[in-house]
């Protein structure tokens, strides 16, 4: 039997570059329209029923790690171990608990949870008409694009009155686990939905301790500090950020994968300065560019 040419350190660097590559091409390809709706169901209004088709539009891309075991680099794998017996729990029997005190739980089993899931499960019933630029962004949660579900004309009235008027429509949505308050508005040319959290979601911040510990500024400060702010206001463009510690990672990763050596610097200390030094120097900087 004709043995085969042990690989060069060269060809093992190659077939390592290769998940990088794809990582990058999936990370590439998470910016086209995804092609399978996440939910299916009608926008309601009144007696007017829109089909709409229900898609993913935000994507985190991120720097995602994985967890591995050192001694050997192969990675963890996760199972749903029982904490009676300490055995490995099939997923056939897996069931969910609700848990009302410590270790005692009610049970559920899916035909129980599927009779209680509300008309937003499948129906997206619009309750009124708001200026969208009247909600706190606070409030919003995650955008999805609606498209239609052999619907055209109904949905692009809808489209086309929304974005004569400006107006975004109130409704519900239940997705998964949880039924959502939601937006249904004109986007780009299309009917985007958000979702929002609940006002009981979000925390008052009025409500910290530390807030009622501050002083108020001297008003040569607030001068100082308002000017600021003016001299670096502008207009606001998203293209204008990108996620540098993501760049710096894949850096590191081409650098492991040619086998360089990684020589960690820490940052020079920043220099405390008071609040009014602070404050002038500042204005000087921006009064160089």
């Amino acid at each position: 039997m004709e043995k085969k040419p042990r690989k060069t350190r060269k060809q093992e660097i190659v077939q390592e570059e290769k998940p990088v590559d794809k990582a990058e091409e999936a990370a590439n390809l998470k910016r086209k329209p995804s092609r399978r709706p996440m939910w299916t169901g009608s926008v309601a209004i009144g007696l007017i029923n829109v089909p709409i088709k229900l898609y993913p539009m935000i994507y985190d891309r991120g720097v995602t790690f994985h967890f591995l075991h050192k001694p050997d680099n192969a990675p963890l794998r996760y199972e749903k171990v029982c904490t009676k017996d300490n055995k490995v729990v099939p997923w056939p029997e897996v069931v969910k608990g609700y848990e009302v005190s410590k270790n005692q739980y009610v049970v559920f089993n899916k035909e129980e949870l599927d009779a209680v899931k509300p008309e937003s499960d499948k129906r997206i019933r619009i309750d009124k008409f708001i200026d969208y630029l009247s909600v706190d962004p606070v409030y919003f949660y995650s955008s999805y694009a609606l498209m239609p579900d052999k619907s055209n004309d109904a949905y692009g009235l809808l489209l086309q009155a929304l974005e004569s008027i400006g107006k975004a429509g109130v409704g519900r949505i239940t997705l998964r686990t949880k039924e959502y308050p939601v937006l249904v508005h004109a986007y780009k040319g299309a009917l985007v939905l958000t979702t929002m959290r609940y006002g009981y979601d979000v925390v008052d911040p009025g409500g910290f301790e530390e807030l009622k510990e501050l002083k108020t500024p001297e008003k040569n400060e607030l001068e100082l500090a308002k000017k600021i702010i003016k001299d670096l206001s502008g207009e606001f463009d998203i293209s204008e950020y990108k996620d540098t510690y993501r760049a710096k990672v894949e850096e590191l990763i081409k650098k492991k994968l040619k086998g360089e050596t990684i020589t960690v610097e820490k940052p020079p200390k920043e220099e405390v300065k008071g609040l009014m030094a602070a404050l002038q120097e500042t204005l000087k900087q921006l009064e160089k560019k």
